[in-house]
This record gives structure tokens, C-alpha cells and sequence, in this order.
């Protein structure tokens, strides 16, 4: 008995490495993309409006399909394949951006891109809730995320350092550095593939319960009906839109400032490893303090302090410590509310719930981006990040009210 527990936690340590791994390889391609992306859009003369639709449109088909997919996460045995598919459309969609000629073109690329991602995340998100126990799911989605942090730190950083300090939109030397840079996150996301083909997935642990546990029945409304829920989801959202938001839009601020793209790459990568120092201590951080607490904390530390970075674009150290002290705190909250959403439901259902979630987050990053960007054209640039900065204000509040009434 006792080799058979060795052999499952040794199993269960193995497939973590490579969820970190492969994580790791495709965040960086996320986060090396999409800023990328905005710069491709301004070298076609787009605007604010161009550019929060192009931004929605990643999360179009992930809206559409997160549950369904969520349910074959909870049923499918080798959920490597899941992450597999995934990896692949993440290069195709980087490919399809570089090679893009138009608007339309670029949108159709960012869904693909988007649909990758969903793939990816629910594949590895699943993996933590099955092979997990409950004590150890906040050290499973900690180590997870913090390698999905680690990806917004190097993609910014190395799409800045290749686009450097070119002012031109349109030159012909920025327009080959952004078909180099989109090269380059396709790249990063193929090597993932090798590292997901052979069966490296843990034989014991809780995938044995999980296969002997009723197939999950549970529907959307069944589970926004569970109580917190629907409050859960509202801070993930808040948390995932204002990265999506930051790395769109913190370009067109920083373009209408004079600040360079490399500039900006080091911004972002800030934030990003903010976020990774954060999901490193979260194990320790959370015997310390209540996940309510720490969500909390993340929702009100990360809105009011990411809202100064677009005042100080101009005085680089000020917004530099603006976006590291919302990093550490948007690392935090995010596989907080993993947890909190992945206990609040039968073990059979957490894939569905999980997916559940991600179609909240991605319903938010298509109509977010919209309404961000409407507020963009009276307020500017700044106005879209300040916009997600105030949801993320309000789900702090909503948080804070609910508590009050169960107390």
C-alpha cells in the first residue's frame, strides 16, 4: 500500500512538472501575441475601437464552448489530448496574426488563438481538480498559475525587446519585427506538443476515484444556482479582464505618450512577475489567511493600484511599482477563485464548474473589451483600463456585502 501511494504521488508530481512546463511555454506565447497584436493593429491604422473587438473576438468561440468542453474534461481519460489540441491552435492562431493583411483577418486569427488557450487551460485546470486532493488544490492551482505568470512575464518582455524603441507604427523595420515576434510565440507554443504526447498522466491518486465517480450531470444554471457561484465568477472575471485589458490597451496609451514598445514590454513583464512571486508564496499565504480574505484583498490591492499605472505612464518608476504591486495581487486572486469554485461543487462536477467558469471569464473578455473601448473614445486609452480597474472595485464591494449578510 505504501509503494502504491509512493508510486501515485510521484505520478502526480511528474504530470505537475509538465503542466508547469508546458504552461509556462504556452503563456509566454499568450502574452507575446497579444501585445504584438494591438502593434500589428496600429501599424493598420486601427483605433481604439478596432482593437477592443479584436480583443473580444479571442474569447468568441471559447464563450460558446467552455461547458461542453468542461463536461468532456470531467469524462475524457487522457486529458493530455485536450491540452495537446490546444497547443497546436495557439501557434496556428500566432501564425495566422503574422500573416494577416487586414482587420478581419487578425480577428479570425485572435479566435483561433482564443480557442487554443480555452483548450489548454481547461486541460490543465482539470488535471489539478482530478489528480488533486482537496488540501493540496490551492498548492496544485498555485504552481499552475504561477507558471501561467511566468508566461506574462517573458512574452512582453521578449516581444518589447524585439520590437525595441522604433517609434514608427508602420515602418517597414516595425512591421518585421512584428511578423519575427509572432514567429517566435508560435514557436514557443508547438514545443509544448513533445511534452504532452507521451502518457506521462498519473495512473492512481484521485484519477481512480474520479473514474469510479458518476459522470457529471450538472448543467450551467444547476451550477449558478449553487450558492457563491455567481460571486466567484464575477471576481474571476474581473481579475482575467483587466490583464486582457492591460495588454491591450497599455500600448495605444503608451503610443500616445512617446513611451517605446520595449518600454511597454517591460511594463507588462513587471505585472506578469509580480504575479509569479505571488503564486510562489500562495501555499504559505493561504495557512496564514482565508481564501475570502485574500480575494478581498486581491480584488480591491489589484483595481486601485493597476488604475494609477496609465496617470504615470510618463514617470516609468511610478507606473513600473503601480503594475508590480497589481501583479502580486491579481497572482493572488485568481487560482483562489479556482479553488473556491472547485470546493463548492461534487467532485464529479468540478471539470463542469471549472468550465462554467471560464465561460464567465470569457463572456467577460467579449463584451468587456467593448465596453471598454467605448469608453476609450471619450476618455482615451487610459479610460479602458480605469473602466476594468472599477469592476474589479465593484466585485470587491459585492464580496464584501455577501459576507456581511452570511455573518
Amino acid at each position: 500500500m505504501g509503494a502504491e501511494a509512493n508510486n501515485s504521488a510521484s505520478g502526480t508530481l511528474r504530470w505537475l512538472l509538465i503542466l508547469i512546463a508546458t504552461a509556462l511555454l504556452s503563456q509566454t506565447t499568450l502574452n507575446l501575441v497579444r501585445p504584438v497584436t494591438t502593434y500589428k493593429l496600429i501599424s493598420l491604422d486601427a483605433g481604439p475601437v478596432t482593437v477592443g473587438v479584436t480583443t473580444a473576438a479571442f474569447a468568441l468561440l471559447p464563450m460558446v464552448t467552455a461547458v461542453w468542453l468542461g463536461r468532456i474534461s470531467s469524462r475524457i481519460p487522457k486529458i493530455r489530448f485536450l491540452m495537446l489540441a490546444g497547443a497546436g491552435l495557439m501557434g496556428l492562431g500566432s501564425l495566422g496574426v503574422a500573416a494577416a493583411n487586414g482587420f478581419a483577418m487578425v480577428a479570425i486569427a485572435s479566435a483561433v488563438l482564443g480557442m487554443g488557450h480555452l483548450l489548454f487551460t481547461i486541460g490543465g485546470q482539470s488535471s489539478i481538480a482530478r489528480y488533486f486532493p482537496d488540501d493540496q488544490l490551492d498548492r496544485g492551482f498555485g504552481w499552475f498559475t504561477a507558471a501561467y505568470a511566468a508566461g506574462q512575464f517573458l512574452g512582453p518582455l521578449i516581444a518589447g525587446a524585439i520590437l525595441g524603441t522604433t517609434s514608427s507604427a508602420d515602418s517597414p523595420e516595425r512591421v518585421a519585427d512584428i511578423s519575427l515576434s509572432l514567429w517566435i510565440g508560435a514557436g514557443c507554443a508547438l514545443l509544448a506538443i513533445p511534452l504532452l504526447l507521451p502518457n506521462l498522466q498519473p495512473r492512481l491518486s484521485k484519477s481512480a476515484a474520479a473514474a469510479a465517480a458518476p459522470k457529471s450531470e450538472a448543467s450551467i444554471i444547476s451550477i449558478l444556482r449553487i450558492k457563491s457561484i455567481p460571486s466567484h465568477m464575477l471576481a474571476s472575471l474581473a481579475l482575467l479582464s483587466i490583464i486582457d485589458i492591460l495588454t491591450a490597451f497599455l500600448p495605444l496609451v503608451a503610443e500616445k505618450h512617446g513611451v517605446a514598445p520595449a518600454v511597454v514590454g517591460v511594463l507588462l513583464a513587471l505585472r506578469g512577475g509580480a504575479s509569479v512571486i505571488s503564486r510562489l508564496f500562495l501555499p504559505w499565504i493561504s495557512t496564514h489567511f482565508s481564501r475570502e480574505s485574500m480575494l478581498l484583498t486581491s480584488l480591491f490591492a489589484a483595481g486601485i493600484s493597476i488604475a494609477l499605472a496609465p496617470l504615470f505612464i510618463d514617470v516609468l518608476w511610478l507606473a513600473a511599482l503601480a503594475l508590480i504591486v497589481g501583479g502580486f495581487f491579481l497572482g493572488m486572486g485568481q487560482p483562489v477563485t479556482m479553488t473556491m469554485v472547485s470546493t463548492s461543487v461534487p467532485a464529479q462536477d468540478r471539470g463542469a464548474a471549472l468550465a462554467v467558469r471560464l465561460m464567465g471569464n470569457r463572456l467577460g473578455q467579449v463584451l468587456l473589451p467593448i465596453a471598454a473601448s467605448t469608453v476609450a473614445v471619450g476618455t482615451g486609452p487610459a479610460g479602458a483600463i480605469w473602466f476594468c480597474c472599477g469592476l474589479l472595485c465593484v466585485s470587491g464591494v459585492e464580496k464584501s456585502l455577501r459576507k456581511e449578510r452570511e455573518n
